[in-house]
C-alpha cells in the first residue's frame, strides 16, 4: 500500500608594527608567521550535512518518537554548531519533512522491487504485507509519514512522492478491473493495510482474542476478504 558548509574563519586583525630596521645595525630579524587560522569550536566542515542531518533526525526519532525531536539535539548528534542544521533547513518542520519524504521514497522503492507478479490479485495482497512489513521495520518513520504532525500541502516535494505512491495503489487497482480513477477503493485498501499495520504496531492483535495472530497471516486474510469483495462489486 503507501500511501531518509563551509568555515566560517574568523579574520585575523590586528597592527603590524613598524620596525626601523636602521636601528639595528649589526643584525637582522626574522619576520615571524602569523598564527595559522583555525575554525572556532562552532564551526565544522562537514561533507555532506544534510545527510547527516537527516541520519540524525531519523536516529533521534527511532530512540525517543516524534515529540522528542528537536534541532539542537540533532546538531549536537552530528557534532555541529546549534546554527549548522539551519543552512539546510528553515525549521525542524523543514527537516521533518525531508525526512518524510525520504521514508516514501524507501516504500516506494520497495513497490518497485516486488518480483514482478503478473496476476494483479498476488501482486494487490504483496503491496498490502509490504506495506505492513515497511511499517514493522520503521515504525516512528511510519508514524510520522503518516501522522498528523506534519502538512504535507506546506511541503510540495513530501505532497508529490506520497501522490506517487498512492498512485502505486491506484494502478494496481485499475488492473484488477475497478474503473478509473480507483480512488475510494484505493483509500478502502490503504485503510485495509494500514489498520493491520497499526494494530500490529500498538500490540492490539490478541488484545481481545485468546487465539494469537500475526500481522502477515491478518494481512493476507485482510487482502482476500478485500479482494473478494471487489469481485462481488464487478
Amino acid at each position: 500500500m503507501f500511501i531518509s558548509a563551509g568555515w566560517i574563519p574568523a579574520t585575523l586583525t590586528g597592527n603590524v608594527d613598524v620596525v626601523n630596521i636602521a636601528s639595528y645595525p649589526t643584525r637582522m630579524t626574522r619576520s615571524r608567521k602569523p598564527p595559522a587560522m583555525r575554525p572556532s569550536s562552532g564551526d565544522y566542515h562537514h561533507g555532506n550535512l544534510r545527510q547527516a542531518l537527516l541520519d540524525a533526525a531519523h536516529e533521534q526519532l527511532c530512540d525517543a518518537g516524534i515529540g522528542a525531536v528537536g534541532m539542537r539535539e540533532i546538531a549536537r548528534r552530528v557534532g555541529v554548531s546549534h546554527a549548522a542544521p539551519y543552512r539546510h533547513y528553515a525549521n525542524l518542520d523543514a527537516l521533518l519533512a525531508d525526512l518524510a519524504t525520504s521514508g516514501f521514497r524507501e516504500l516506494e522503492q520497495r513497490f518497485a522491487h516486488l518480483p514482478a507478479i503478473a496476476e494483479p490479485e498476488a501482486r494487490f495482497t504483496a503491496m498490502a504485507a509490504t506495506y505492513v512489513e515497511f511499517a514493522s521495520d520503521r515504525p516512528q518513520l511510519w508514524r510520522l509519514m503518516f501522522g498528523d504532525a506534519l502538512d504535507k500541502t506546506g511541503h510540495p516535494q513530501l505532497l508529490e512522492v506520497s501522490q506517487a505512491v498512492f498512485a502505486n495503489l491506484q494502478e494496481t487497482l485499475l488492473a484488477l478491473g475497478v474503473a478509473a480513477p480507483a480512488i475510494n477503493e484505493a483509500l478502502a485498501a490503504w485503510a485495509m493495510a494500514h489498520g493491520v499495520a497499526r494494530l500490529a504496531l500498538d500490540r492490539r492483535l490478541d488484545a481481545h482474542l485468546n487465539l494469537a495472530m500475526d500481522a502477515n497471516t491478518l494481512v493476507d486474510t485482510a487482502a482476500r476478504i478485500f479482494l473478494a469483495g471487489l469481485r462481488n462489486l464487478r
